[in-house]
């Protein structure tokens, strides 16, 4: 079968090749062969091929961090999932490649009307969205939330799950040509991430419900949630997409606002036993027209590295993963 494998950490131009491997055995008790459908080119996919990721897999290997899939045989005892449902396939289980066999647990049939490409980018950015919003503070309906890369899947994801829970957004984005998006998508407010907001969003801070700061970009753009951010709220750190450093060298918000910092990795166990409901949820949403991350470009799996340097430009590139072109 074909795969996209890493032969060694560093640049994505050089050491990922599409490679001839060999076919997974049949599924054994609890397990599913999957046949991998569409699989995204994440920022963290590119973090990981770069060696600067949390996860480092033994090499050579197959990569890829999330992706849509469907069954196409099942081992003794899984009565759950048949062939031929559409699931989306575990974190980290190395996407990119034709067929895997992995642990039935935590799949399930996704619902008809959800297209393999938005299933495709499911597992990652929607239930970090709904944790960012849960885990860091008790939020009330008519609470406000401000976030950076409010553009990005993440940033779409907050929206639709705050949106849900009668949660107010304040959206920073850094293209002009992106407010539109936003504002399409359900942002309550949405403005250009530049100091030129700051008034707009100070404005909001002083009646005290800015109770938390999501904070996918860092440098100066921390610096303008921070002071987005009403007395005693939180500050959640889950990317860096910026480039920056991602702690201020400006501390004195936090001092003047008691503002609580926190960083967020969505693969810790303690969020296990809720990823179920939260994937369900994120089902519905794109089954009813809440949630939907647009795609920037499709590529077949020959044509790795366009599609690398296509998602380093920026946007959102899937593999199409049964796509034999040459």
């Amino acid at each position: 079968m074909r795969a996209i494998q890493l032969t060694a950490f560093g640049n994505p131009h050089t050491n990922l090749h599409l490679a001839d491997l060999p076919e997974p055995a049949a599924p054994g008790a609890g397990e599913v062969l999957l046949g991998m459908e569409f699989a995204p080119v994440n920022f963290n996919d590119l973090l990981l091929i770069s060696g600067a990721f949390p996860r480092r897999p033994e090499l050579p290997s197959p990569v890829g961090n999330e992706g849509s899939a469907k069954v196409l045989a099942v081992g003794a005892g899984v009565v759950h999932l048949k062939p031929g449902d559409r699931v989306v396939a575990p974190l980290y289980s190395d996407t990119w490649r034709e067929r895997m066999v992995v642990a039935a647990a935590g799949l399930f049939a996704l619902p008809d009307g959800i297209s393999p490409q938005q299933a495709a980018m499911m597992r990652i950015n929607p239930p970090t969205a709904a944790l960012l919003l849960s885990e860091h503070g008790e939020l009330k309906p008519g609470d406000w939330v401000i976030q950076n890369a409010a553009s990005s899947g993440v940033g779409r994801s907050v929206i639709a799950f705050a949106r849900a829970r009668g949660i107010k957004t304040i959206n920073l984005v850094r293209r002009g040509s992106a407010i539109a998006e936003v504002q399409a998508a359900g942002g309550d407010i949405v403005l250009l991430d530049t100091d030129d907001s700051l008034a707009t969003v100070r404005a909001l801070t002083e009646s005290g419900q800015v109770r938390l700061a999501l904070d996918g970009v860092s440098g100066a753009s921390t610096l303008r949630l921070l002071d987005g951010l009403s007395q005693g709220g939180a500050l959640v750190s889950y990317a860096f997409s910026g480039g920056d450093p991602a702690i201020p060298a400006d501390l004195r918000p936090l001092l003047r606002k008691a503002v609580r910092l926190h960083a967020f990795y969505q693969a810790r166990p303690q969020y296990d036993a809720q990823m179920d409901t939260l994937l369900r949820e994120t089902a519905e949403f794109i089954r009813a027209g809440k949630l939907e991350q647009p795609v920037a470009a499709t590529y077949p799996m020959a044509r790795i590295a366009a599609a690398i340097a296509h998602a380093q430009r920026g946007g959102k590139v899937l593999l199409d993963i049964q796509d034999q072109t040459l």
